[in-house]
């Protein structure tokens, strides 16, 4: 959410942002935003003024009745009761015009870095570095789940029995791979420094509002029913949640956590062909990094926070690249975002495995994360990014190691979590 002084004072550069990211049905919300906003400050001073005419008169009663002049005190009092009469009016009304200028305000987005490349959809976004060399291997590679059938290590048709079509069995080597992969993943940022959290797996309306558009929300979140409470989409949601309404010391910043957590999402709309199997689903598991840091310090470490998910992927030894997203594929909590995908070799193309964004203070400023510094109190900034995601990241990690024979290798740095094997060998 952007700084109300900011909209008011640099309105039409808040259009002009609006514009880039191709959401031209959400320009009449900065002016009626600023409408709004007159409004409440206008209510505020006529409430501060009131309350000032009432405090006056009332000592004025006092001096009246101790010089016994009752009969002007009952006036002055009769005069004082109506300015309370008002005074309530205009709290109520204050209330309401606060109310609906914070939902105008929720729907603006964020103003994008002017780094971002201007475009409609994920298909303009665009290409920054490549990291390993793709290969195509002459044999032909099958389709993920038929890999791990060969295994005995998927079970997709009870899963849809017994949870529906997004759900998944996974089992044997396939489902060892998948713990150990999030393992490698979990202890490859705690030696960089990061601190492993476990989070709470729900999270209550006020922070669902706090982390994400209402947009995201409607498409991605689950709610228990009868409940306050929403099962996380991701784990960034309790793990940026865990500031809500808090003071921080500046001393203390930043703070960057790697987090561990299920995933589960909605995942509306049409999936082509590539997505069935494991690759779109609506449960997942996750190992993620959070980062909350000062303004100044935001820029270093969205850098910080992408890198460290290719390393990751080269030290299994699947290539990856990065892409910056455009105007028009950013969420709008984010001021900058880059995706990092993993090479497919039977798909020849890449696909994504991760992605990292800068959110500024969007969500600071909703959830009321403040910073106490020596120039006095500021909104934090807060970024996120994705460590691993399996079972999508299987599908990059057997592709890439998987030789002519059926057989899967296990590069080095994974042997330790698969008990020192160094290949899996298929069942069929």
């Amino acid at each position: 959410m952007l700084d109300m002084k900011f909209v008011r004072e640099h309105g039409e550069e808040v259009k002009a942002n609006i514009r880039k990211k191709f959401q031209d049905h959400k320009l009449p919300l900065v002016d009626e935003a600023i409408e709004l906003d007159k409004l409440n400050r206008s209510l505020k001073q006529r409430g501060d003024d009131l309350r000032a005419q009432r405090n006056s008169m009332s000592k004025q009663i006092g001096s009246l009745m101790k010089e016994g002049k009752r009969d002007e005190a009952e006036e002055m009092k009769k005069a004082v009761s109506k300015i309370a009469e008002e005074m309530k009016q205009v709290e109520e009304q204050e209330a309401e015009i606060s109310v609906k200028l914070e939902q105008c305000m929720m729907q603006i987005p964020n103003m994008i870095d002017p780094s971002v490349p201007i475009g409609k959809s994920d298909e303009e976004n665009v290409e920054l570095e490549r990291f390993g060399d793709p290969v195509v291997p002459e044999f032909e590679i099958p389709y993920h789940t038929e890999i791990m059938e060969r295994f005995n290590g998927i079970d997709l048709d009870s899963a849809r029995k017994v949870a529906g079509n997004g759900f998944y069995y996974l089992m044997g080597d396939i489902a060892r791979l998948h713990s150990a992969v999030i393992s490698y993943a979990r202890d490859f940022m705690i030696d960089r420094g990061f601190t492993y959290v476990i989070p709470p797996y729900m999270i209550r309306s006020n922070v669902v509002t706090g982390v994400m558009s209402f947009a995201e929300m409607e498409s991605m979140m689950y709610k228990i029913d009868g409940e306050d409470l929403f099962l996380i989409g991701t784990s960034e949601h309790s793990m940026i949640g865990k500031f809500i309404d808090t003071i921080l010391d500046e001393k203390q910043l930043p703070y960057t956590y790697t987090s561990y957590s299920p995933c589960f999402r909605k995942e509306k709309g049409a999936h082509g062909i590539e997505e069935r199997g494991v690759y779109r689903i609506h449960q997942f598991e996750k190992q993620e990094m959070i980062v909350v840091c000062k303004p100044e310090e935001s820029a270093e470490w969205y850098e910080k926070l992408w890198q460290n998910t290719v390393d990751l992927f080269r030290s299994l030894d699947i290539p990856v690249r990065t892409l910056e997203c455009c105007s028009g594929d950013l969420a709008d909590l984010k001021t900058k975002s880059v995706d990092v995908e993993a090479w497919s070799p039977r798909q020849q193309k890449y696909f994504e495995v991760g992605s990292c964004s800068n959110l500024t203070d969007a969500q600071a400023r909703r959830l009321k994360i403040r910073v106490n510094g020596e120039q006095g109190k500021y909104f934090a900034h807060t970024l996120n990014n994705t460590v691993v995601a399996p079972p999508r990241m299987l599908i990059a990690f057997l592709e890439n190691n998987l030789n002519e024979d059926g057989s899967v290798n296990i590069p080095t740095a994974l042997q330790p979590y698969m008990g020192g094997k160094t290949k899996l060998v298929p069942k069929q």
